[in-house]
């Protein structure tokens, strides 16, 4: 009877354990780099959805301090203000932290509702940093970003949980 894998293949599965989650958020963020031309914001930052996805489907995964280099990589290659995303990302974690004390348990919606505050927070926080370095966009501007960010994230979760299932699968 055999119980485990090869030695090969448990190092593979360990590999994909572990790697998975992280390079599908750096994946997301090398999304940026598509050429993509829109005159409106209009595009969800899939790299913040993706990393949100794996924080509210996995908790016990991710401890608040790995937002901040996956924040950095986010910033370098998405062409942010150095520290935007290391700063937001890292609240955010924080902010799942403080929920995940607080409630017992979560389901669909909760995990949505969260998640859409979360996108708002965000948004507004990427507004408010870009103001501050002296943008002169309105906030009215980037509703359809937010809103088309708060429906895309089941889509997103839903991707997110393939991905777990394929990591976590023999």
């Amino acid at each position: 009877m055999r119980i485990a894998g090869s030695g090969r293949d448990v190092a593979i599965w360990g590999v994909r354990r572990q790697w998975v989650p992280v390079t599908s958020i750096l994946a997301a963020s090398l999304l940026d780099t598509m050429p993509l031309v829109v005159t409106t914001p209009l595009v969800p930052d899939f790299a913040f959805l993706v990393l949100l996805s794996w924080r509210l489907l996995r908790p016990e995964m991710w401890p608040a301090s790995i937002a901040l280099p996956l924040g950095l990589f986010n910033d370098l290659v998405a062409g942010h203000p150095l520290g935007q995303s290391m700063a937001l990302w890292t609240m955010v974690f924080l902010a799942c932290e403080l929920l995940d004390s607080r409630s017992g348990w979560r389901d669909y919606w909760l995990d949505w509702l969260f998640a859409s505050l979360f996108i708002l927070f965000y948004t507004v926080g990427e507004w408010r940093i870009g103001r501050a370095m002296g943008s002169g966009m309105e906030f009215d501007v980037l509703l359809p970003q937010l809103l088309l960010s708060i429906f895309s994230y089941p889509l997103v979760a839903r991707l997110v949980v393939g991905l777990d299932r394929w990591r976590l699968s023999r």
